[in-house]
């Protein structure tokens, strides 16, 4: 029996160039998928996919060398289908598309989770693609159960399967269930048995506890890891391994994180993603809680840096 396949989910506004970078330093992903590239009637310019996704300018790889898919975002056919053609010559090695994101911005544009509505929609933009690319790249689909129902969730499998997409990602909500808990892995499961291509199972697995019960109610060997990596950035070694993580391992990736994005924006924005972080992990780490309160009204990487030391020190003291 092969391994299973772990991947780390793109999340708008949250896994950008840094986090994923931080994230596959520690994590023995698979490959990790880019912030959507939004498309809507042009052929972007070289410069959109570099800022969304740099990686292409480094091989399509991470820092650790984790492949680096780029996704794209859009409902006409012919547009998406030439800027993956384009994403393809800057070095992306395959192309995931979006039919999964449900924020209001996106649907109201015609874009994300609301396509799935339409089927034969969601079918033409993934056989566009598929037919505008080498046949040796992959384009695979990541979606939801559905907008606001998932009564279209096999239509579009299927969809997605006949317009030769590789695999499909599952998100197991529907647009208008958002992130509220539970995931519903049971009807990932339903599609899984319904199509012939790989499915991957994603949505509210924090734990490897929770993998193991996505894996089994899904029939889903392979999952997609989301806000579950980034509360707990060695997830994937416990999922791996079985060996959990501990505070004093956590840290240490805090504060290679706050080196690699000093500099990188305004004095607000380096504080800002790593009180982002932080706020995250408070979900598994308690103590992570407790550093964002410290640092909480600082507002540059430099007045953290005291704080960050305290903690350092104090998980580095030998017990007494």
């Amino acid at each position: 029996m092969r391994p299973m396949k772990l991947i780390l989910a793109p999340m708008e506004g949250l896994a950008d160039f840094w986090v994923r970078q931080a994230l596959t330093d520690v994590g023995n992903y698979d490959w990790c998928v880019s912030e959507f590239v939004r498309v809507n009637g042009l052929l972007l310019p070289p410069k959109v996919f570099y800022r969304w996704c740099p990686e292409l300018k480094n091989g399509a790889r991470t820092r650790a060398g984790v492949p680096v898919h780029l996704q794209l975002l859009g409902s006409d056919p012919a547009c998406v289908a030439e800027n993956a053609a384009r994403a393809i010559e800057l070095g992306a090695p395959a192309i995931d598309l979006n039919f999964g994101c449900p924020a209001k911005t996106v649907n109201r544009h015609r874009g994300g989770a609301v396509l799935l509505d339409e089927p034969e929609l969601v079918h033409a933009v993934t056989l566009a693609v598929r037919r505008a690319v080498p046949a040796d790249i992959p384009v695979s689909v990541k979606m939801r159960l559905g907008n606001e129902d998932d009564a279209l969730s096999l239509d579009n499998a299927l969809g997605v399967e006949a317009a030769g997409a590789a695999w499909l990602t599952v998100h197991g909500r529907t647009k208008r269930q958002g992130y509220k808990p539970p995931a519903f892995w049971d009807r990932i499961g339903l599609i899984r048995e319904a199509v012939n291509i790989p499915v991957i199972a994603n949505g509210e697995i924090w734990t490897a506890e929770d993998a193991r019960r996505c894996q089994q109610e899904s029939g889903c060997a392979d999952l997609m890891l989301g806000r579950g990596a980034v509360a707990d950035p060695l997830l994937v070694r416990a999922l791996r391994t079985g060996q959990m993580s501990s505070w004093a391992e956590i840290l240490p990736i805090v504060e290679r994180f706050m080196q690699d994005v000093a500099g990188t924006g305004t004095d607000a924005q380096e504080a800002g993603r790593v009180k982002q972080w932080l706020s995250y992990m408070r979900r598994q780490w308690p103590e992570a809680g407790q550093l964002l309160q410290h640092i909480k009204r600082e507002t540059c990487l430099r007045t953290m840096e005291p704080s960050l030391q305290q903690a350092l020190a104090a998980v580095s003291a030998p017990a007494s």
